[in-house]
């Protein structure tokens, strides 16, 4: 994907922003037209890593949707999904925890408990359950997101590969490195498939079989993934983007070579 992946963003936003103030000044700031351009600018804004100009996005969208809908709305619940993501960059797990718990409520009342936007909220819920160190609800979500995505999709969509990276990451926090590692290859066949080698759900894939090589005491291999990962990083997204930096952290925590 080479440098092109960070100007597309960029033209992006700035399109989006162009297509919200038009639509600020047809229907005014709070009409529904201007949330879905608010939503996109900062799905965007997430993808530079503008993370607090993503959340505000997502919060004064989210505003909007809830007076038009009412708090209970599958529309609302997507923007939580968005809302949640973003705060897990931040770092802010429990404000997330309860976005995703939210949406998930919403969602289970409007589609019932194996639709696959249950189990998007499921495995979303499951990642930062993990973080907070609720290993048993996390492995319970991962499992059921894994089950609804595979049942709807089959067992090569990259709706596919994020469950398998939130159940890898659960596997290992449980100390079962073997079965992790095989999650995270098994998400890396369906990105490179999906995607190509130089996506940055490729590098994310990359990134945790890095660390799962570093657990199993395969520095070398461990090594080769988290440079593999720090370069698709720099050259879609930029050196100085938040995932680059945190590639690059675990990339020199590795003992000298």
């Amino acid at each position: 994907m080479s440098v092109f992946n960070c100007v597309w963003y960029k033209t992006a936003k700035v399109a989006f922003e162009r297509a919200l103030k038009i639509d600020e000044k047809e229907f005014g700031p709070h009409h529904l037209r201007p949330a879905g351009c608010v939503n996109n600018l900062g799905l965007v804004l997430q993808d530079l890593g503008d993370f607090r100009g993503a959340k505000a996005a997502f919060e004064r969208a989210l505003k909007i949707r809830e007076k038009a809908f009412g708090p209970d709305h599958p529309k609302v619940a997507s923007i939580l999904n968005n809302l949640g993501l973003v705060l897990q960059d931040l770092g802010d797990f429990l404000e997330a925890k309860a976005a995703f718990e939210r949406a998930l409520k919403v969602d289970e009342k409007a589609y019932g408990t194996d639709h696959p936007t249950v189990g998007r909220d499921l495995n979303n819920l499951g990642a930062v359950l993990l973080v907070l160190g609720d290993l048993p609800g996390a492995k319970e979500a991962s499992k059921h997101s894994l089950k609804i995505a595979e049942s709807t999709y089959g067992s090569d969509h990259p709706d596919i590969a994020i469950c398998y990276i939130n159940l890898g990451r659960v596997l290992l926090a449980f100390g079962n490195r073997p079965k992790a590692k095989a999650a995270f290859e098994r998400a890396l066949r369906i990105d490179e498939k999906a995607f190509g080698p130089e996506h940055p759900n490729v590098a994310r894939d990359v990134n945790d079989l890095g660390g799962v090589l570093r657990a199993l005491g395969d520095l070398r291999g461990a090594r080769a993934a988290l440079k593999r990962a720090l370069a698709i990083l720099r050259n879609s997204l930029g050196d100085d983007h938040p995932h680059a930096r945190a590639v690059r952290r675990n990339l020199d925590s590795l003992p000298p070579e």
